[in-house]
């Protein structure tokens, strides 16, 4: 019997490698490499950070743009997994949903110092005497700056599924999982995306506070970008503060081309549009992976594992519309469970009560509701401009792909331009020109928070429906009947959780924006960030607490009584389908 020679066949061309394996697989081997190399240094003792410390030497940078982009890519892993799971038991269950959404405005709102405060040494004393420690409890901050902004996204897109997917589904008979795994999921893919791209770039704004953390007496400085920018600010070092700009410069334009823009790409199938769109995005990565043979060869085993996850029969719970009726037994099982949210917290409200009336009075929660509230008047002004400057621009991007492909490494670069690399201007011009710092200090509150509105927005527009585009053009709607008939409409759930997303980071922002200094000029403007600030530096646990309470309540009224009310709205009045 004359033997098969594979490379005549089918399968055998398939299986033979072509010059673009061997491309794909440089890159590949490149990337395990350096993230082996920088897993290596987190398993060191941590007297090695007393004995190398950071310094202000040029050729350290790519050593420490390494260690920061593991530190913050771990955080995003991390964030995606929290999101799939908390977005989808608060999407799913009404009563789960009355407690986790408020617990997610409170998390926004919870400064990254008031998570170091208490997570520092919770993860040194995990790991006592390694740098892993240390770098859980900098990954774990940079957690916090991105997992609430992808959780709001997902949330917001599972809420919004247009009715008739969610008939297909019901008349496909699909199981809990499946429709949440082949619904839901890729539904909500194109926004979530662009929120991970934003919280990538969130992660970079906090990047200083995360990795030079100083806790009263605790003190950890870990290698990167961060703690290389805060010595160059100490140091007064203009020539540093350049070479970390352009370090960041180049990080963010790589990880763009080599990780977001082919996951772009890759996610427009997901798109809801019942004609073709124009134009697609491209990506030279996913180009090059696509026309590989015996590394695609390798993804079937991931692919038949996949169908299998996405064909299991798992029952979970659905979403029920907002108007069913409830019985009597549904109406008794809610006042039970909302007597229980309001006894727990009460509980925590006089625990707290205790733990701050041993060492403050009343004149300190004087103090900080003042403080608040000139907080939240900043916050206020700056979303209202945002709004007015990043919608527009945000649905004139969003409607030109091609466009947006450009402008992405831009955005996400501005998006993650950390203020304290603004402080040399800020610093110079308000000492120099003797103005006041309580205005001028505020623009550093939304330097890197005002591109949630315009990735969200960017995300609304590049996800609105091409017959929709048609229809509104064949009806000849133009001017401002095309923005408040059409597009509006289309966007406005996308711009609510970009906005409070927005209005979130506002409030964390404040920590580093109402203290700035440069070099041993300080400024310091009213507010409560340089109230939990300043708490914070003194190692003032009560007042660090009480700053952090008072930040919580007032962000979470302001959800409650603002924002909430705008997203039932866009939810009951402007969803698609």
């Amino acid at each position: 019997m004359k033997p098969v020679d594979f490379r005549t066949t089918a399968i055998g061309r398939t299986l033979l490698p072509n010059v673009w394996d061997v491309v794909a697989l440089l890159l590949v081997i490149g990337a395990m490499v350096l993230i082996v190399y920088g897993g290596e240094q987190t398993t060191a003792p941590l007297s090695e950070l007393e004995r190398t410390p950071v310094s202000l030497n040029p050729a350290n940078l790519p050593l420490y743009a390494l260690r920061t982009v593991l530190r913050m890519l771990l955080a995003i892993v991390c964030s995606t997994i929290f999101t799939f799971i908390y977005a989808a038991i608060a999407a799913k269950s009404r009563r789960a949903e009355m407690v986790m959404i408020p617990v997610l405005d409170i998390l926004q709102s919870v400064p990254i110092l008031g998570f170091l405060t208490f997570t520092v040494v919770f993860f040194m004393n995990l790991f006592p005497s390694q740098v892993l420690g240390a770098e859980l409890a900098s990954v774990f901050a940079i957690f916090t700056s991105q997992a609430w902004n992808m959780t709001f996204s997902m949330y917001q897109s599972m809420r919004n599924v247009p009715k008739d997917l969610e008939e297909a589904a019901q008349s496909f008979h699909l199981s809990g999982w499946q429709r949440f795994w082949r619904l839901d999921v890729p539904f909500a893919m194109p926004g979530l995306i662009w929120n991970a791209m934003m919280s990538m770039s969130g992660g970079w704004f906090f990047v200083v506070a995360s990795e030079a953390i100083t806790v009263g007496n605790t003190t950890v400085t870990l290698p990167g970008i961060g703690s290389y920018v805060a010595l160059g600010i100490q140091q007064r070092d203009l020539p540093a503060i350049f070479y970390a700009i352009l370090t960041m410069l180049f990080v963010i334009i790589a990880y763009d081309q080599l990780l977001f823009r082919p996951i772009v790409a890759w996610a427009d199938k997901f798109r809801f549009e019942q004609t073709a769109s124009g134009e697609a995005p491209a990506s030279w990565v996913l180009d090059l992976f696509r026309r590989t043979r015996a590394l695609r060869a390798l993804t079937l085993p991931f692919s038949a594992f996949n169908r299998v996850i996405s064909n299991l029969r798992i029952p979970l719970p659905r979403l029920q519309p907002p108007t069913k009726a409830k019985s009597r037994p549904s109406r008794l099982l809610d006042g039970t469970w909302i007597a229980f949210i309001l006894a727990g917290t009460a509980y925590a409200a006089w625990m707290t009560y205790r733990y701050l009336s041993a060492s403050l009075g009343l004149p300190d929660v004087v103090l900080v509701i003042r403080d608040g509230l000139i907080t939240l008047l900043r916050v206020v002004i700056l979303i209202s401009l945002a709004t007015l400057i990043w919608v527009p621009v945000g649905v004139w991007i969003g409607l030109r792909p091609k466009l947006a492909e450009r402008v992405q490494p831009l955005a996400q670069f501005l998006a993650a331009f950390p203020a304290n690399l603004a402080f040399p201007v800020f610093v110079v011009a308000i000492v120099s020109f003797r103005l006041n710092p309580d205005v001028w200090l505020s623009p550093l509150m939304i330097l890197g928070t005002q591109w949630y509105i315009l990735f969200n927005v960017i995300a609304g527009a590049s996800a609105f429906p091409t017959d929709l585009r048609e229809a509104a053009s064949s009806l000849h709607l133009g001017g401002w009947r095309w923005w408040f008939k059409a597009i509006i409409p289309g966007v406005f759930p996308y711009y609510i959780t970009g906005a409070i997303t927005a209005s979130g980071g506002s409030w964390n922002a404040s920590i580093v924006a109402e203290v700035a200094s440069w070099g041993d000029t300080h400024l310091k403007a009213s507010g409560l960030g340089a109230y939990i600030a300043s708490a914070t530096e003194a190692g003032d646990f009560p007042r660090v607490v009480l700053g952090i309470a008072a930040m919580c309540i007032l962000v979470t009224l302001f959800n409650r009584l603002v924002w909430r009310p705008l997203y039932a709205f866009g939810e009951r009045r402007l969803r698609l389908g």
